[in-house]
């Protein structure tokens, strides 16, 4: 935006707070609403596809050499290294959204009870990102520095675009009546079409009706909704172990595109282990595309119907609260991810303690931390020493 000047900082910074507030993506969502207002829906649909389809591509051919490659053992011992890489990128994350999210006491005891809550008695990701909402919003009218709204933007320096953009269409019934129309149908015709062709208990249909609700849960980016996925697709739904989570983590840090294309590994693998009466293969391509398009094709619907409303909008403090409440919350959740994984990792179901992934991720965790190396290094050295580990290790 600011080699380009197609919009002005103030009106980037309030798109981008909107998109905040809204389930899914907010990455895309952005880049969404940026072609829309540019170039209206056609310019909205070929940014937020475009946006993600290299990564759904390179994914896909990630995800099918995990699964069709994993019985090889120096090609497994690559993907056991990326174990410390995930352990390492999750505490990094801790931290990173900690420093950023906890500025008082109350939303440090926040991040606590999220974790108690999700941890040890597995309430729900939803209710905890509800109750964080409603704490977040009411807390700030009583007491204002314990719930502080995020950081305004209205004392940015605003520059002017350096073209002049098309007047905004005007929000009407009509429109948003006609927009969400098609979008749910688009969203949910091709969740029935697989219903009926393999029945609702098929996995493929359940993947889509549990992403779909995912798409509406994924307040505070992609680490957010993780802990949540992870919980319902391992433990609940048996689609695939939690080493293959953390994998899948660590493939969808390589690739293009937003994080939360995990989600479309979970689909892949969770359609390859239980294809039903498909191949492995078939089953593993219709979890990933239903998976992959119930995610993201919401995103087209909050925003087409939001976009009208974005620059008028500007900054509400009470709803920057609850957001602010919200990524409290998800430390603690975050926390109880890294917890789960770096159990699961460390003391593996074939017994013993992995001193090896305890070592990597502490070497992971110390360059990025403090040496701030980046990720991509990171993830390539853990793989190396992967299979290294095998090659030259007892």
């Amino acid at each position: 935006m600011e080699k380009r000047r197609w919009i002005s900082d103030v009106h980037f910074l309030h798109a981008l707070n909107v998109c905040m507030l809204l389930p899914g993506p907010e990455a895309q969502q952005l880049a969404t609403y940026l072609g829309w207002r540019l170039h209206g829906a056609k310019g909205g649909i070929a940014a937020g596809v475009l946006f993600v389809l290299p990564s759904v591509f390179i994914l896909f051919g990630l995800s099918w050499l995990y699964m069709a490659g994993g019985h090889l053992p120096w090609l497994a011992a690559i993907f056991h290294g990326l174990l410390g890489a995930v352990i390492a990128v999750v505490a990094e994350a801790v931290l990173r959204i900690g420093k950023k999210a906890l500025k008082s006491h109350t939303l440090w005891a926040l991040a606590a009870l999220s974790f108690i809550a999700i941890y040890f008695f597995q309430v729900s990701f939803v209710f905890i990102i509800l109750a964080a909402a409603v704490l977040g919003y009411f807390g700030n009218r009583v007491l204002p520095a314990q719930f502080p709204a995020g950081k305004g933007h209205s004392a940015a320096n605003d520059t002017a675009p350096a073209i002049e953009l098309p007047p905004a269409p005007k929000a009407s019934w009509g429109r948003t009546l006609t927009i969400t129309a098609l979008c749910l149908a688009l969203w949910w015709l091709p969740v029935f079409a697989i219903a009926a062709w393999l029945g609702w208990s098929s996995t493929q249909a359940q993947q889509g009706l549990f992403f779909s609700k995912a798409a509406l849960v994924t307040f505070g980016g992609a680490y957010a909704v993780l802990p949540y996925v992870a919980q319902q697709v391992v433990e609940n739904h048996g689609w695939l172990s939690h080493p293959q989570m953390m994998s899948g983590l660590a493939l969808a840090e390589t690739t293009p595109g937003p994080l939360i294309m995990v989600l479309q590994f979970v689909g892949f693998v969770g359609g390859w282990q239980h294809p039903g009466s498909l191949s492995p293969l078939a089953g593993a391509t219709l979890g990933a595309l239903i998976t992959t398009w119930v995610t993201f094709l919401p995103c087209f619907l909050f925003i087409f119907i939001g976009a009208p409303h974005i620059e008028k909008l500007g900054e509400q403090p009470r709803l920057s609260a609850a957001l602010t409440a919200i990524t409290a919350a998800v430390v603690g959740v975050i926390l109880n991810l890294g917890v789960k994984f770096a159990t699961h990792s460390l003391w593996p179901a074939s017994g013993g303690f992995d001193i090896f992934i305890a070592v990597l991720a502490t070497l992971a965790f110390i360059a990025m931390q403090y040496f701030k190396i980046g990720l991509m290094p990171v993830i390539g050295a853990c793989a190396v020493l992967g299979l290294f580990g095998f090659l030259f290790l007892p």
